[in-house]
């Protein structure tokens, strides 16, 4: 209780208050252009703040990373297009409020639910955490390989439009981790005879590529072949009484899914969010509503949005694992200021864990103040000529990557890193398992190696230790479940709807 007393006096200096000030209005500005998420910002930033303080870099981090959950809500709501995926589900009642001329309420309701699931999910966290971070304390090298394998799993089954597509970008990514030199044998490993190569493929190099130039190229590709409307806000933004009384029991039931989902190994925000839209649809009493407009329908989604990034903090400052793409990044950001999240991390560097943690809650609120008086000026930013932005993203991206080691060859690989980013957009390939495997894999394969180093070889190891077994169990299940639908329906021969939600392009929350 002591650390976290003591994170909030941190937070509170003027150099941490304007970090988390930047963070949040830049996140929340590119939260509102479509296409650009959060992963892409931080991706970007990460080389040009080599020299910050590590605690304020992931202030400023962390306010980009909610900032941009929160912004992508206006554009979902007045574009019909997610600034993010896990936006999605807030453009199936959002934007029929706004073409019913109720868009002021609905950017009102998703503001309000940001701030209530963003005060209430870092309180779960301040709990929760230090309890996980005990727990992992007895992970031994069989226990962290499964978790490993779990989250590969789970975050390739459950994002995307299909398990072979997922699987198909996690090996993408895990050939880019294998190239270098292997750390415990020595030996070189698929360098093709390029010296540069040796110290292996710098995980920003990739991000960049992947996030920044892929994600170019196939807008400059989709330009001429994709209109936009831009719905204006005519009303007062706010809700009348009856809007807050359908509103603020979504905002509770979606922080709560969105927390608890986030904290899972399968975490992320796209699942929550949609289980938010679902659980709110059936519990409603006013059914009619619902395509037309029903205001929980964006109430729910958003709450669960804002506090899936609380949840998504457990297991990677706990256990060092990612659950989503930006929080892969995060992880790499941790590594770069040569600090490693685990358990360890609660007892090395408490003072950087509970001022990130603090920060959410001065975030949150400067997020509140932020969204409902200055939305017009963000819907301004709508209107900046898709040329022009991505153009600015690619010099940023070049220079970015350049000054890290002052390489060219580093620029090259950006770019050919970036061409196969565009063909996985092209043919909706996931970003994310493909960056998860590229910063998972040391891990994995150390784990591994060591986990059959303690039993001579004696693959049986990972069977006889029930959480490893449990572990491996539940990415067995996250890949079965996928399928359970469609082979019901085949075997009472029935026909059902699609086999699951397909949550945008990608998953570049």
């Amino acid at each position: 209780m002591l650390s976290a007393i003591s994170g909030f006096a941190n937070v509170l200096t003027p150099q941490y208050l304007l970090l988390a000030a930047i963070g949040v209005t830049i996140g929340t500005a590119i939260g509102v252009l479509p296409g650009i998420g959060p992963v892409l910002t931080v991706t970007l930033l990460l080389p040009l703040t080599y020299n910050f303080d590590p605690t304020g870099a992931l202030i400023m981090f962390a306010g980009i990373y909610y900032g941009g959950m929160d912004g992508g809500s206006t554009t979902s709501i007045l574009l019909n297009t997610p600034g993010e995926s896990a936006s999605v589900a807030t453009t199936f009642e959002g934007f029929a409020m706004a073409k019913s001329g109720r868009a002021g309420a609905a950017l009102a309701t998703a503001a309000v639910g940001s701030f209530v699931a963003g005060t209430l999910s870092p309180i779960l966290l301040t709990f929760v955490a230090p309890l996980l971070a005990r727990v992992a304390l007895l992970f031994q090298p069989a226990d962290y390989f499964a978790l490993t394998v779990l989250a590969f799993v789970s975050v390739t089954a459950l994002v995307g439009s299909s398990v072979i597509r997922g699987m198909i970008s996690l090996f993408i990514g895990l050939f880019f981790g294998l190239i270098g030199i292997d750390i415990l044998s020595g030996q070189v490993r698929m360098t093709f005879g390029i010296v540069e190569l040796l110290d292996g493929i710098d995980v920003v190099v990739v991000a960049v590529g992947l996030f920044a130039v892929g994600e170019a190229l196939y807008v400059a590709s989709q330009l001429r072949h994709s209109k936009e409307e831009i719905l204006s806000v005519r009303s007062s933004i706010w809700m009348n009484c009856e809007e807050w009384q359908r509103s603020w029991p979504a905002w509770l039931r979606g922080a709560l899914i969105g927390f608890s989902l986030g904290a899972l190994p399968a975490g992320g925000a796209e699942i929550p969010t949609f289980l938010s839209y679902t659980i709110e649809k059936r519990l409603s009493k006013h059914k009619e509503e619902w395509g037309h407009g029903a205001i929980e329908g964006v109430a729910g989604p958003e709450a669960a949005n804002n506090a899936a990034f609380s949840g998504v903090l457990v297991p990677l400052l706990t256990l060092s694992l990612p659950t989503s793409a930006t929080a892969a990044i995060l992880l790499a950001a941790f590594q770069i200021y040569n600090l490693q999240p685990g358990p360890l991390l609660f007892q090395k560097a408490p003072d950087l864990v509970w001022t990130l943690v603090a920060s959410l809650y001065i975030g949150n609120m400067m997020l509140l103040i932020l969204n409902l008086p200055l939305i017009r000026i963000w819907v301004k930013i709508l209107t900046i000529p898709r040329p022009l932005l991505y153009s600015e993203i690619l010099v940023f991206g070049t220079l970015g990557v350049y000054s890290m080691a002052n390489s060219f060859i580093d620029v090259l690989l950006m770019y050919a890193i970036g061409v196969i980013g565009f063909f996985m957009r092209r043919f909706q390939l996931p970003v994310g398992p493909a960056i998860l495997g590229l910063i998972l894999l040391p891990l994995a394969e150390a784990q591994f190696r060591r986990a059959l180093a303690i039993s001579q070889g004696d693959l049986s190891v990972f069977v006889p230790r029930p959480l490893s077994l449990g572990l491996l169990l539940a990415a067995l299940a996250a890949l079965v479940l996928p399928y359970l639908p469609a082979l019901a329906a085949r075997l009472t021969g029935k026909q059902t709807g699609p086999r699951r939600l397909v949550f945008g392009k990608g998953d570049e929350d």
